[in-house]
């Protein structure tokens, strides 16, 4: 178990704090929203996470099996949309760097889509993840 815990700041801030490390990380509505987008908003967090635990998840596979991907990266955008307001896609693109086998793309693929974010994100919301290989 890990704890999260936060504090309104006003002004539509927010502080949230990891407890295990202590790091802090802001949060404010975006400009879109009535917000003044200075930090990560609340949704653009749940973007985040889904870019990056998709790398961890890949990178704890590439690990076991001796697969580089040092210099992998991940595009994530957020779309909102209205009635409810809520994400709509999180579309992914990750770009990675080397040359692979056929059997190496597959384990990294099946990583990627294995990843628990995207696991326990809403049906509803499109998280398509799209590869380009490079090497």
């Amino acid at each position: 178990m890990v704890t999260i815990t936060a504090r309104y700041e006003g002004d539509l801030c927010c502080t949230a704090t990891h407890g295990p490390s202590n790091s802090t990380v802001s949060t404010d509505a975006p400009k879109d929203n009535q917000g003044l987008g200075r930090y990560f908003s609340p949704t653009d967090l749940v973007a985040t996470a889904l870019g990056t635990c998709i790398l961890t998840t890949m990178g704890i596979v590439a690990r076991r099996h001796g697969i580089p991907l040092e210099g992998a990266s991940v595009r994530v955008e957020k779309h909102m949309v209205d009635n409810p307001r809520r994400i709509g896609r999180l579309p992914v693109e990750l770009v990675v760097p080397g040359t692979f086998t056929d059997q190496q793309r597959k384990v990294l693929e099946n990583a990627a889509h294995g990843c628990p974010v995207h696991k326990s994100l809403h049906p509803d919301i499109d998280a398509r993840i799209t590869f380009r290989w490079h090497g």
